[in-house]
């Protein structure tokens, strides 16, 4: 169930990294609107990487918290902002996620 917990909150990083970016975009109220998404995700995001390491090695979640993030915001930013897709990108995105999935692997929880 923690390891369930600390990808959701990998995935509120990725929400409140997005928020940022969208509100670097944005001017006036709706900048304001994407600032409180970002409190929001925040806000989520830390508490459920708390729970999840109740149990789970602070490295190893930390580790995969980030990781999770990292991917994600790294797809958004493809998607969503139009950064760039190029090799090396992709080569090292691909290694990330083969390393957040060989921690899993070798934790004891």
């Amino acid at each position: 169930m923690n390891w369930i917990l600390l990808i959701i909150a990998g995935l509120f990083e990725v929400g409140f990294a997005s928020c940022l970016g969208k509100a670097k975009e944005t001017t006036g109220i709706i900048s304001t609107y994407w600032m409180g998404g970002f409190f929001v995700c925040l806000t989520i995001s830390m508490v459920l990487l708390y729970k999840a390491t109740q149990t789970l090695p602070i490295g190893t979640a930390y580790a995969v918290w980030t990781g999770v993030g990292a991917v994600g915001t790294v797809l958004v930013g493809i998607l969503v902002f139009k950064e760039p897709a190029t090799f090396w990108r992709i080569f090292f995105l691909s290694t990330l996620i083969t390393s957040i999935i060989g921690l899993k692997f070798v934790s004891s929880h």
